[in-house]
C-alpha cells in the first residue's frame, strides 16, 4: 500500500472515529516488536540527560504603530523551544521577529505548547491560549513525535488534530502546521527502529495533512529538513540531550514555516504570497492525498486547499496545491528526489484530466 493511500486511510479513520494503530502493531508480531523494545530502551539510554525546562518566549517581538499581529503557537517540546537557551532562539520567537521585520509592526507571541504534548493535548492548550488572546491572528501548531513515540494511534492523533485546526478556523483566525518530523534521523536509533519510526512518523505526517488542508489549514512537512545537517554537525545542531534541536536547529524549521506564516497573513515578502504553481519547481494542484504523500518526501513543502474550476473537491476528494517555498531548493518534477523508504514517488496528476489552478 503506498503512503498516499495510507495516510487517506488514517485520516478517513480519524473523520469516522476508531483506530488503526493496533492493526499496525500486531502486524509486527511478538518477535519484531520484542526488538523494537529492546532498540527503544537502547535509544533512551543513549539520549543525553534531558532538560527540565524551555525557555519562556512569551512576549511582544519588534517595533511599530498600531496593534500587533497575534501569535499562538501550540505544540510538544519542539513548538515550547527544548533546547533552545533564549526566548528569540525558539521557533516562536523567530517567527514573531521576522512577521514583525516583514510588517513593520510588533509581534505579540503566546506559547501554550506543553514539552512531552500530544495530539490529544492540543484542545486543551488552545483553551488555555485563548484565555490571554481571545482571536490570535494565525496559530502554528508542531506535533506528532510524542504520538509516534509513545504509539499512539494515529488516527486518534489525527482527529485531535482536526477537531483543534477546524475550532480555529471557526475564530477566523489561520492555521499553519508544522507536520510530525522524520524520527528516522534521530541520531541515538538503531536499525530496524530507525526504519520503522521513519515509516510511522512519515505516515502520520501524510495523515495529518490530509486532515488540517481538509479543515481548512495549511501544513509545512518538516519531515528529514534537519537530518543532513544533524548528520554533518550534530554538535551545531543538536542541543545537549541529542535529541532535540539546539537553536540552529530551530532557526532551520522556523526558516521552513515562516513564510507559510507569512503567506497566511497576506504579508508581503520573498515567495510569500499564495501563487501559482511553478512546473520547473515539481509545483502542482492535485488530490490532498497525493500532495501529502509528495510533500513527506520534500521537507519545507508547504500543501494548502484550492480550487480547480471553481470546485474545492475533486473525484478524489479535496483539491490542494503544493508548493516549495525554500529558496534554496528548486527540483524538477520530473526528477523528484528519491524516497529512502524505497517508495515511487507521487505525482500531482488526476488520471483522466487536465489539472487547472485557482485560488
Amino acid at each position: 500500500m503506498g503512503r498516499a493511500r495510507r495516510a487517506r486511510k488514517i485520516a478517513a479513520t480519524a473523520a469516522y472515529g476508531g483506530g488503526g494503530l493496533a492493526a499496525a502493531s500486531a502486524a509486527l508480531g511478538a518477535v519484531g516488536y520484542g526488538v523494537i523494545k529492546a532498540e527503544a530502551l537502547l535509544a533512551r539510554r543513549t539520549v543525553g540527560r534531558p532538560f527540565d525546562t524551555s525557555p519562556d518566549d512569551e512576549g511582544t517581538y519588534g517595533a511599530g504603530p498600531g496593534q500587533p499581529v497575534e501569535l499562538l503557537v501550540l505544540g510538544d517540546s519542539s513548538a515550547a523551544g527544548m533546547g533552545a537557551v533564549q526566548p528569540h532562539e525558539t521557533v516562536g520567537g523567530i517567527i514573531a521577529n521576522g512577521v514583525s521585520a516583514l510588517m513593520g509592526r510588533r509581534v505579540h507571541l503566546t506559547n501554550a505548547a506543553v514539552v512531552g504534548a500530544e495530539s490529544s493535548d492540543l484542545e486543551r492548550q488552545l483553551a488555555d491560549g485563548l484565555e490571554s488572546v481571545t482571536r490570535p491572528d494565525v496559530v502554528v501548531i508542531m506535533v506528532g513525535a510524542n504520538d509516534v513515540t509513545h504509539r499512539i494511534d494515529r488516527a486518534t492523533a489525527v482527529r485531535h488534530l482536526e477537531i483543534t485546526v477546524r475550532r480555529i478556523r471557526s475564530l477566523g483566525s489561520e492555521v499553519v502546521v508544522g507536520t510530525c518530523p522524520d524520527l528516522g534521523t534521530i541520531e541515538p536509533l538503531a536499525q530496524p527502529l530507525r526504519l520503522l519510526a521513519r515509516r510511522w512518523s512519515r505516515d502520520l505526517a501524510a495523515a495529518q495533512t490530509i486532515a488540517v488542508v481538509e479543515a481548512g489549514g495549511r501544513t509545512v512537512s518538516l519531515g528529514d529538513l534537519l537530518g543532513e545537517e544533524f548528520a554533518a554537525s550534530p554538535s551545531t545542531m543538536f542541543s545537549e540531550d541529542r535529541f532535540h534541536p539546539s537553536a540552529a536547529g530551530y532557526a532551520r524549521a522556523a526558516a521552513a514555516l515562516l513564510p507559510s506564516v507569512c503567506a497566511a497573513l497576506g504579508v508581503w515578502g520573498e515567495d510569500t504570497t499564495d501563487r501559482a504553481p511553478e512546473a520547473r519547481r515539481g509545483e502542482g494542484v492535485g488530490p490532498v492525498a497525493i500532495a501529502a504523500g509528495q510533500a513527506v518526501r520534500d521537507a519545507g513543502t508547504e500543501v494548502s486547499p484550492t480550487e480547480v474550476g471553481g470546485q474545492a473537491r475533486g473525484p478524489r476528494g479535496r483539491w490542494a496545491v503544493l508548493l516549495r517555498r525554500r529558496p534554496d531548493v528548486v527540483t524538477s518534477a520530473a526528477d523528484p528526489e528519491p524516497d529512502p523508504s524505497g517508495e515511487p514517488p507521487a505525482q500531482l496528476t488526476e488520471p483522466g484530466g487536465e489539472l487547472g489552478h485557482t485560488r
